[in-house]
């Protein structure tokens, strides 16, 4: 055997070796990342907190039907913390998102008390979550309200004239998939649409005139679309107080005897521990294997799964300035 052939066996071998312990560096890194992943997410959240103190939770941005999300609230009522301020600074989003997060408040607020802290809007569903608790903080120039439903949709219809392009379909009943945005909405899919959004609206408006405890003079007031300031809405019942978190675990305080020196933690909705080491196990063992550029997309998947926030579909309770639109 010539001297580079040997020189070849011996690169092979070496080669081999690097495989397997590259190899074997990634499955101990995923063994071990996994494990502690379990028993943090078996253990709940108040294995990763200490025991007696008040979560602070932070809706913001759109608000969107997010099973995660009702999920990781039922982990905080299972917790450790003994009561739960949420911050919301959000415009609404889907009316059927903002009624899951509702709901999943109003569970919460069975098992401990909560309190709600309106940082810079609560418009529309923003609204409808705030509701959820009973007792409602804002900061004077907040915005809240836009008490409201509604339905948008393209119409191409002129575009396409213009192009010269005709959409051809074949539906069983004049009502399906209209609207469609191809062809002038006709009046019989407008009264369709029309009693959609005044059902969800009257649903929208008699939640809040009993939550807030409106007489109809009052919710009549307030239940035209519009967003009020946290001063105004606290003249109208929107709101209970103006303040910010210190007033909210002052009045947690005061009128559910909670403890005034508990400290106030962050409590995430998602992701979960358990995804995050997940994540991180992943990222590690093709680190190890050199695959340094997959590792780097594992890292960033959690960024690319963000929603274009103008893709939302359905009803829709969402505050949108005309100059934004």
């Amino acid at each position: 055997m010539s001297l580079d052939s040997d020189v070849i066996v011996d690169r092979r071998r070496i080669r081999r070796k690097l495989t397997f312990w590259r190899v074997a560096a990634g499955l101990v890194a995923i063994a071990a990342i996994v494990t502690v992943g379990t028993i943090a997410t078996t253990s709940g959240p108040a294995a990763l907190t200490a025991s007696g103190s008040i979560a602070r939770v932070n809706i913001e941005g759109l608000i969107r039907s997010d099973q995660q999300r009702v999920e990781a609230l039922e982990r905080l009522e299972k917790s450790s913390h003994v009561a739960v301020i949420v911050h919301i600074n959000s415009p609404g989003g889907t009316t059927a998102g903002s009624e899951q997060l509702y709901d999943s408040l109003v569970r919460l607020k069975a098992k401990k008390p909560l309190v709600v802290v309106v940082e810079g809007l609560a418009a529309s569903g923003g609204y409808i979550t705030a509701i959820a608790a009973d007792h409602i903080v804002a900061r004077q120039s907040s915005l809240v309200g836009s008490i409201g439903v509604l339905f948008q949709f393209p119409n191409f219809t002129d575009l396409m004239k213009t192009v010269g392009v005709k959409v051809e379909e074949v539906k069983s009943s004049p009502l399906k998939a209209a609207p469609n945005g191809f062809e002038p909405t006709s009046p019989e899919a407008r009264a369709a649409l029309d009693a959609l959004v005044k059902d969800s609206y009257a649903w929208f408006r008699g939640l809040v005139k009993e939550r807030r405890g409106m007489d109809d003079a009052l919710i009549e007031k307030v239940a035209d679309g519009r967003v009020f300031t946290g001063r105004q809405a606290v003249e109208l019942k929107l709101i209970d107080q103006l303040g910010d978190e210190k007033a909210a675990v002052a009045w947690l305080v005061a009128e559910k005897k909670i403890k005034s020196d508990l400290p106030v933690r962050d409590f995430k909705l998602t992701p979960q521990f358990g995804d995050l080491t997940l994540r991180a196990a992943a990222s590690i063992a093709f680190d190890a294997l050199g695959l340094s550029s997959i590792a780097r997309q594992i890292e960033q998947a959690g960024v690319g799964q963000a929603v274009d926030q103008l893709s939302l579909d359905g009803m829709l309770a969402l505050w949108r300035p005309a100059a934004t639109n």
